[in-house]
C-alpha cells in the first residue's frame, strides 16, 4: 500500500499503514504532542504539504466563489439566478458523489485527483473568457456546471485519502485544520479579490488568478503520494452504488448525522449562496461595494475561528455537546442577523454566525469520520457531500424564488427556528452505545451521559 512520499524525513511520525480487517487500530504515533489536536496533525510531513498546497489553491477558489455570485446579482438583480448559479457549482455533488465514490474505489486516486484538478483549472480559464467577452449568461452556467462535475468526482477520492495522512487518533485535529483552512481562505479570498479590484483588476482577471492557484495543489499532489484503501464490498455492479447507504443505515450515528446535515443545509444555510442578495435586500448593501466584501470576510473569519476551535480550545469538550450548543448558537445568531436593517450591527453578528456555523459543521464531520472504518470512507463520504455541499444549492435555488415573493427575513427566520429544532434531534448523547463504531474497529471510547438512553 502507498505510504509517505520518498522525500519524508526521519523526524516525521511514521505513516500508519491502514488495515482493512478485522481492526483498523494502528501503532500509536510518536510525535510527542497531545493526540487529536491541530498541532499533532500538522506534525505529519505529507499532511503539511497537502494542507499548504490546498490552502493556497483554496484562496483562489474563494476569490471566485465570492466574486461570481456578486457578479450575477449585480448583472441581473435576481436572487433566483444567483441560486441557480450556486446550484450549477454544487448541485453535481448531489448527483455524482456516489458514482465518484465508486470510481475512487476502482482507479488510482492520485491520477483521479490530478485529472480533476486540471479540468477545473481549464474550465476556470473558460469562465474568465466568457465574462471578459460578456457572453450570454448560460455560458457561465455551463462552465460552472463543468467545474461542479469535476469537483463532485474529485471530492470522494480526496476525502477518503486525506484522513490516512495522519494516525486515526489525530484525525480530529486534521479535520479541524482542514475546516479552518477552508474558512481562512474564505476570508483571504474576498480580501484579496477586493484588493485586486482596487488595483484595477477585472472580474475576468480575478478568475484567471484563481486558475493559476490550482497549480499549488497540483504541485503538492505530485510531491506526496496520497494513500489509498479500497473497500472490499460484496455488492457488485449498480448495487455498489448503494453500499454507503447500507453502511449508514446500519450505524445509527451515521444516519442521524447525515440526515441532520441534509436538513440543516436545506433549510438553515440558505443565506450562504444568497449572501449578496440577502445583504442587498435586508441591509441595503450593494454586492459590488467594499462594505459587502468586508462583511463577507468578517463572516468567513468567524467560520475560521469556529472551525479551528474544535481542534484547539474546545478539543477536550465532548463533540456531542459541541454539536448541540453549535445548533443553538447558530439559530440565535441567524435569528438576530435576519432582523438587522443596517450594516452597523451586521459585522459582529455575522462573525458570531460564522463561528457557530463551522464549529457545528466541523464537530459533525469529525464525529462522522471517527465512526467510519478506513475502508468505508470512499462509499460513505459521498453521502456527506450530498447532505452538505449538494443540498445547499437546492435550498439556494428553491428559497431564492421564495425570497423574491416573501423577502429574506422570513426565510432566514425559519432557518433559525429549524436549527434550534436540530439541536434536539441531532443530540447524539441520547443514542445508545450500539449506535457508534465499536472501539475494536477503531471507534472512540464511548462516553455515557445522563441523556443516554438505557437499552
Amino acid at each position: 500500500m502507498p505510504g509517505w512520499s520518498s522525500r519524508a524525513s526521519a523526524h516525521d511520525p511514521p505513516y500508519p499503514q491502514p488495515m482493512t480487517a478485522p481492526s483498523e487500530i494502528d501503532v500509536a504515533p510518536t510525535h510527542g504532542r497531545e493526540p487529536g489536536t491541530a498541532r499533532a496533525a500538522f506534525s505529519y510531513r505529507g499532511f503539511r504539504i497537502i494542507f499548504i498546497g490546498l490552502a493556497l489553491s483554496q484562496v483562489g477558489t474563494w476569490m471566485q466563489n465570492f466574486t461570481l455570485p456578486a457578479y450575477v446579482d449585480d448583472r441581473t438583480g435576481r436572487p433566483a439566478l444567483v441560486g441557480l448559479m450556486i446550484f450549477m457549482q454544487l448541485g453535481p455533488l448531489l448527483i455524482l458523489s456516489i458514482p465518484g465514490g465508486v470510481l475512487a474505489d476502482r482507479v488510482s486516486k492520485q491520477k483521479l485527483l490530478l485529472t480533476m484538478q486540471s479540468i477545473m483549472a481549464l474550465l476556470t480559464i473558460c469562465l474568465a473568457v466568457f465574462v471578459a467577452k460578456d457572453f450570454a449568461l448560460w455560458t457561465l452556467f455551463a462552465a460552472q456546471f463543468g467545474i461542479g462535475v469535476a469537483n463532485a468526482l474529485n471530492a470522494p477520492a480526496f476525502q477518503s485519502s486525506m484522513p490516512l495522512l495522519v494516525h486515526r487518533q489525530d484525525l480530529p485535529g486534521a479535520i479541524s485544520l482542514n475546516s479552518a483552512m477552508i474558512n481562512g481562505s474564505r476570508v483571504l479570498g474576498p480580501v484579496l479579490a477586493a484588493f485586486l479590484a482596487v488595483l484595477g483588476m477585472s472580474v475576468a482577471q480575478i478568475f484567471l488568478v484563481n486558475a493559476a492557484t490550482y497549480l499549488f495543489f497540483i504541485g503538492a499532489l505530485l510531491i506526496v503520494r496520497m494513500p489509498s484503501v479500497s473497500g472490499s464490498h460484496l455488492a457488485k455492479g449498480w448495487r455498489q452504488l448503494l453500499t454507503g447507504l447500507h453502511i449508514a443505515r446500519s450505524r445509527l450515528v451515521l444516519s442521524r448525522l447525515l440526515v441532520g446535515m441534509f436538513l440543516f443545509s436545506l433549510f438553515s444555510l440558505v443565506y450562504i449562496g444568497l449572501f449578496p442578495s440577502v445583504v442587498r435586500l435586508n441591509l441595503g448593501i450593494s454586492p459590488a461595494s467594499n462594505t459587502y466584501r468586508w462583511l463577507y470576510a468578517t463572516w468567513g473569519g468567524g467560520a475560521f475561528f469556529g472551525a479551528i476551535a474544535v481542534g484547539t480550545w474546545f478539543s477536550r469538550i465532548d463533540r456531542k455537546l459541541l454539536i448541540v450548543r453549535g445548533f443553538i448558537g447558530f439559530g440565535i445568531s441567524l435569528a438576530i442577523f435576519s432582523q438587522l436593517r443596517g450594516p452597523a450591527l451586521a459585522f459582529p453578528v455575522a462573525f458570531v454566525l460564522g463561528f457557530f456555523y463551522f464549529m457545528t459543521a466541523t464537530a459533525i464531520t469529525t464525529t462522522l469520520q471517527l465512526n467510519l472504518k478506513n475502508s468505508e470512507r470512499a462509499t460513505v463520504m459521498p453521502l456527506w457531500f450530498m447532505a452538505f455541499g449538494g443540498t445547499v444549492p437546492i435550498g439556494n435555488m428553491l428559497f431564492g424564488v421564495v425570497i423574491e415573493w416573501v423577502g429574506a427575513r422570513a426565510v432566514l427566520g425559519f432557518g433559525a427556528v429549524f436549527a434550534i429544532f436540530l439541536s434536539w434531534w441531532v443530540d447524539l448523547r441520547r443514542l445508545p452505545k450500539s449506535a457508534f463504531l465499536p472501539e475494536s474497529d477503531g471507534g472512540e471510547p464511548f462516553k455515557a451521559t445522563n441523556a443516554t438512553r438505557v437499552h
